[in-house]
């Protein structure tokens, strides 16, 4: 029997079968979408394409020869490569997802991942081991920057190379030659002494403001539990004054009376310029890049700083950097001896969970032979410096024709750099990553702890950080 439907019917019929189908394409979307793989990442799923993250570079030029370097590998290996950037706080956040959701990146390179990520991803057992890519190249790197990746293994039980050096970043001083003109002093005026050194910046604070001038600031220390440079400076402060916070076996010190009071010190030492209006108010909501930009735009005289982002921002400015702008060393500690520099060595890791590791690990081969690696660094205008023997012979990071980098350089060649404690106690990165040094110094400007209350919170934080670690 032949059934006649109205056109209104029919429509109504299409209708519902356009809904079902719409229907199920959402589904099998959020079917995907619960899986985490998404029309960008997909390509994790092809175990002949290598997946590379790489934090995003200041400078278009520094991104464009990882770019290069990596298209000349394809073309001479025949291998594919997804190369992705992300900025530095965005790759830590998406990494530490991917990992728990079992879909990690092959190759990982991330800034603040030597500190905050990579000891404790080796603990956990998730990086792979890449001895056979250091071992015959040991002796291109000094024994400081292999410690700096000798991580340890709890579910191994043992230690062993799980990151491959990248470069290093040595933290200095920046400040403005025609400011210190303008105060009537000169770069021979600066003391070596460490209080007559602090109190130099002061002064020139003091000087400007005379000059009826807007407010000028003396010295940019971070302030804020936001920037890592806060935690990163005061750790350098700690160092200056001696006080350590693990012994060389990586067990913990803080009840040891003279390091809580050695705590106590620095606290007091290091909130006092913010207290007496010698640090912009701004610091206590800085950034990572804001210490930076109120150097550049002339807010302040002097700031401390862990790359050379500083001069590399303003490298296209002959003038600015030549005769401006000027690199130093931190002053003598107080007791009169050298400062020793914590240098942070930025490192790639290969996840253990990555379906590619061989090819990988070639990668990373690659990258570091002398000739690739040292044309990726300079790319990124001298911002980090080199930790491979054979790179360090070009001319190029000593030249004192470079006022910059000549300078930046010269710790790491005289042997006077330590390592952060994350090499030693993988739990010291929740230390950091936590900003306890960072809340403990706001507590003390922004809601009037003492520097002892305020030392000893941070104290117990840490303690309890290491008992859960434990």
């Amino acid at each position: 029997m032949l059934i006649l439907l109205s056109p209104k019917y029919l429509n109504f019929l299409r209708y519902c079968a356009l809904a079902v189908a719409t229907l199920m394409m959402v589904v099998a979307c959020s079917s995907i979408s619960d899986l985490n793989i998404s029309e960008s990442d997909s390509s994790f799923l092809q175990d002949n394409v290598l997946k590379v993250w790489w934090d995003k570079g200041f400078y278009l030029e520094e991104d464009e020869a990882l770019q290069q370097m990596v298209s000349k590998w394809e073309q001479e290996t025949g291998n594919q490569v997804k190369l992705s950037f992300y900025t530095n706080d965005e790759l830590f956040l998406k990494t530490e997802r991917a990992i728990q959701a079992g879909n990690p990146p092959d190759v990982l390179m991330n800034d603040a991942a030597d500190r905050f990520l990579n000891p404790s991803l080796a603990w956990q057992g998730k990086l792979a081991d890449l001895s056979e890519v250091i071992e015959p190249i040991k002796d291109s790197y000094s024994d400081t920057v292999l410690a700096s990746v000798y991580f340890y293994n709890a579910r191994e039980k043992k230690r062993s190379y799980y990151a491959m050096p990248i470069h290093i970043g040595i933290p200095h001083i920046f400040y403005w030659r025609d400011l210190l003109k303008q105060a009537g002093k000169s770069d021979r005026d600066i003391p070596q002494d460490w209080n007559a050194f602090w109190k130099f910046w002061q002064q020139v604070q003091d000087e400007l403001s005379t000059k009826g001038e807007p407010k000028i600031y003396g010295i940019g220390l971070p302030m804020s539990v936001e920037a890592a440079d806060t935690d990163d400076i005061f750790e350098q402060i700690l160092e200056a004054y001696d006080v350590k916070i693990l012994d060389s076996q990586g067990k913990l010190q803080v009840d040891n009376p003279q390091v809580r009071q050695g705590i106590i010190d620095c606290i007091d030492w290091y909130t006092q310029f913010y207290s007496q209006d010698y640090v912009p108010s701004e610091a206590v909501k800085w950034l990572n890049p804001d210490n930076n930009r109120s150097f550049l735009n002339r807010f302040i005289v002097m700031t401390p700083n862990q790359s050379l982002s500083i001069p590399a921002a303003v490298k296209q400015n002959k003038d600015i950097y030549y005769r401006q702008l000027v690199t130093t060393g931190y002053p003598d500690k107080p007791n009169g001896k050298p400062m020793r520099y914590i240098a942070l060595i930025r490192q790639a890791v290969v996840l253990a969970d990555s379906s590619n590791q061989k090819l990988a690990k070639d990668f990373l081969a690659y990258l570091n032979q002398p000739e690739v690696i040292s044309k990726y660094i300079k790319a990124a205008g001298g911002r980090y410096l080199p930790v491979n023997k054979k790179v360090l012979t070009d001319t190029f990071w000593t030249d004192p024709a470079d006022p910059h980098i000549s300078t930046a350089i010269q710790p790491f060649l005289r042997g006077e750099i330590t390592l952060p404690y994350t090499v030693s106690n993988p739990a010291y990165s929740l230390v950091l990553k936590d900003s306890i040094w960072g809340k403990a110094l706001t507590k003390v400007v922004l809601e009037n702890l003492s520097p002892e209350q305020a030392a000893d919170e941070a104290i117990a934080q840490i303690k309890e950080i290491f008992a859960e670690w434990k």
